[in-house]
């Protein structure tokens, strides 16, 4: 494939944020580089011919990736590139409605770049289509995973405790002696003073806020003699994934553990992918033990899911599994709620995302940092950034996102998911929350002035932090609010994990020969109505009796 010429690579590309006349004169530069160049381009694409004659660019539909394509396909060709610099950049060319340009350029040495491009658009510029076209995610082809998930979850469902261990082996090259153990027979995990207070602290909000969510049971008697109410009983087992992959997640075992030890589950089989030498972080051990997990299943990914899902020789089968993974185990999660296994999930799931709307008084510095707090879960995360109204400093925001994201040890994972990640800027805060509700994030920060005023506004969120003050992260930790949240825009109809997650309700009603006597009657001719014989029968027979014996 031939590639863009290096000499167009290493323009200075001007900000993200930059007027559009300053995005237009970069294009220019790339199609002016050599005559070979333009009239290469002026041959092969009608968009960069256009811009190289500085003319005005078409929004119809059939141009908007030409300039793109050309690009990455090697249709405009050039001559041959110099030797790169000792100090690189990355650039990229990303289209919306009309040319956009999304660039940085990030100094580092030779080998190691990262770019923290995002793309942009402005609501006032996009059609009703375009701008519901911003709402879809990164597409996750499952057709494929599927394919490769089905075997495992079939091979566990016959091979069992044998089939984890194999798989464990062979994607975690670990070799397990048990696959499971109770948590009663461990040693209690030794961390640091700090460590320890950190996750108490955590434990104690959680557990706060969780058991505050329990309801009195109320009964109400809708007529005389009629008397209705709703009990709650917990589910009986419950499966808990918590991931292992690029990074462990202690803080995911209370999210999931504290509401199933305040439901009052009596069996929590808490999977997490094993260290190298088989054993449990000791971090998730901790939050394990402290939270009343029973059994911990040293695996992953969807071999972990289905030993759960059907059961073990040393597995109990569990009745719902909560918790996020990768994509493997979100397939797995989808395939096994409608098999045979009869198992319930908590919701379907996708790669971590936030949307943070800032106005003018949001500090650059915060926005950067929230942004980065969710693109470095992995490459497959996205963010967003809202620019509500007038006034804000885009270019301030910009150079702390190149700033941050390189200083970061995940930085290259959060460099991948901002370069499909996007900004959007909306002419005032109900542009903003407006475009929010069709997105529905998973996170939505609101960093502007006055934010608890807007909170009435939010319609599809996950989990929702209002003000200069309230990161992300807390939420995450331990506010105290749950961090196992819906994602890829199910928050339009899901709700995150909480205390209810975990239980079954149960109605109860109980009449009086009182109360038959005054419903009765209706009961049987709504019953008539709809062919139910029986139905009816159920209702007028004791309706019968009782008047015989009145009689008597």
């Amino acid at each position: 494939m031939r590639k863009i010429p290096a000499a167009v690579a290493q323009i200075r590309h001007p900000s993200l944020f930059a007027p559009r006349e300053r995005r237009r004169e970069c294009v220019r530069a790339c199609v002016r580089l050599t005559d070979q160049w333009t009239r290469t381009a002026a041959t092969s694409c009608p968009i960069a011919s256009t811009i190289a004659a500085g003319g005005s660019l078409p929004r119809a539909p059939p141009y908007r990736h030409e300039l793109n394509r050309a690009l990455l396909m090697g249709s405009l060709r050039a001559p041959p590139a110099p030797a790169p610099a000792p100090l690189v950049g990355s650039a990229r060319v990303s289209f919306g409605s009309g040319l956009r340009f999304a660039a940085a350029r990030v100094l580092k040495p030779r080998g190691l770049t990262t770019s923290s491009a995002m793309k942009s658009y402005r609501l006032s510029e996009l059609s009703d289509a375009e701008v519901s076209g911003l709402k879809a995610r990164p597409r996750i082809d499952f057709s494929s995973i599927f394919g490769t998930v089905n075997p495992i979850v079939e091979d566990v469902r016959v091979r069992g405790d044998a089939a984890v261990k194999d798989y464990t082996e062979k994607f975690d090259k670990v070799t397990l002696d048990d696959v499971v153990v109770h948590v009663s027979d461990l040693p209690d995990a030794e961390l640091g003073p700090a460590v320890k207070e950190a996750f108490d602290v955590a434990y104690d909000n959680i557990y706060a806020f969780h058991v505050a969510q329990k309801l009195p049971e109320k009964t109400v008697e809708n007529m005389k003699g009629v008397r209705c109410k709703r009990i709650t009983r917990c589910i009986g087992s419950v499966g808990l994934y918590v991931p292992g992959g690029t990074a462990v997640l202690p803080s995911t075992a209370l999210m999931l553990a504290v509401p199933a030890q305040i439901a009052g589950c009596k069996t929590i089989v808490l999977a997490t992918p094993p260290s190298r030498d088989g054993s449990i972080c000791k971090e998730v051990l901790y939050c394990a033990k402290k939270a009343g997990v029973t059994h911990i299943l040293k695996a992953g990914g969807a071999q972990a899911i289905s030993a759960m899902a059907w059961g073990t020789v040393s597995c109990p089968k569990v009745e719902k599994i909560f918790g996020p993974g990768n994509q493997y185990v979100t397939a797995a999660k989808m395939i096994l709620q409608n098999s045979e296994a009869m198992v319930s999930i908590d919701m379907p799931a996708g790669p971590s995302e936030v949307l943070v709307i800032a106005d003018k008084y949001a500090n650059p510095v915060h926005v950067a940092a929230d942004l980065l707090s969710q693109a470095e879960h992995g490459p497959d995360s996205q963010v967003v950034l809202v620019i509500a109204g007038d006034g804000v400093d885009l270019d301030a925001i910009e150079a702390e996102v190149s700033k941050q994201c390189n200083a970061l040890p995940r930085g290259e994972f959060a460099s991948k998911a901002l370069s499909h990640s996007f900004t959007v800027f909306a002419k005032d805060m109900v542009e903003a929350i407006s475009f929010s509700n069709l997105y529905a994030p998973e996170h939505l920060i609101i960093n502007v002035k006055d934010a608890e005023q807007w909170e009435e506004l939010v319609e599809n969120a996950g989990s929702v932090f209002l003000g200069q003050w309230t990161p992300e992260s807390v939420g995450d930790y331990a506010s105290g609010t749950n961090h196992v949240l819906p994602t890829y825009g199910y928050a339009r109809m899901y709700s995150g994990v909480s205390l209810n997650s975990f239980l079954k309700y149960i109605t109860v009603q109980s009449l009086t020969e009182e109360g038959l006597r005054k419903l009765g009657p209706y009961v049987a001719k709504m019953a008539e109505v709809e062919g139910l014989e029986a139905h009816k029968r159920a209702v007028t027979l004791r309706l019968q009796e009782a008047e015989a014996t009145v009689t008597v």
